[in-house]
């Protein structure tokens, strides 16, 4: 049985299907621990993201910003933030993203839709252990964030993301 995902648009402009962005966080659940002998999975991983609920919010960067200072002592925009859960509380975490961030980042090469996933994948992986403070460890996540696009792009599993006017 999929987890739970719980997804707030707090984006003014931000369109988006509720079912197709938690498809993908259920694939990468479903996917991400396999055995040795099947490739096609991203990784083997004695741990895992805590059962639970899911929490997903999308953010402008002056509330990601807010956040970042809240939580981290750094007032600086930021792309992702993610807090872990308690599973004693039924909770897994909660991945928290900059709509602005991947607006920024999309042009003649980048997609909008894909950026903001890979944000999405980005979040979900610091869930499931990974760091990318470290050299080492960023390469390593950069991997796991490759082959976790392909699953979900092989998948036909990206969200479409879209921008509308703004709301008032």
């Amino acid at each position: 049985m999929p987890r739970e995902v719980l997804i707030a648009n707090r984006h003014p402009r931000l369109r988006l299907t509720r079912r197709a962005v938690a498809r993908v966080l259920h694939l990468l659940d479903a996917h991400f621990f396999a055995s040795a002998s099947d490739h096609s999975k991203i990784e083997n991983r004695k741990s895992k993201i805590a059962p639970g609920e899911l929490s997903l919010v999308f953010l402008t960067d002056p509330a990601l910003a807010q956040l970042h200072a809240d939580f981290l002592a750094d007032p600086t925009p930021t792309d992702v933030i993610t807090f872990e859960g308690d599973p004693t509380q039924g909770t897994a975490g909660e991945i928290c993203v900059s709509v602005d961030a991947a607006i920024r980042e999309v042009g003649p090469r980048r997609d909008f839709s894909a950026e903001l996933t890979l944000y999405l994948v980005h979040g979900w992986l610091h869930l499931a252990g990974y760091d990318d403070l470290q050299p080492a460890k960023k390469r390593r996540m950069r991997r796991a964030e490759a082959k976790a696009m392909k699953l979900l792009r092989d998948a036909g599993a990206l969200p479409r993301f879209q921008l509308g006017a703004k709301s008032a």
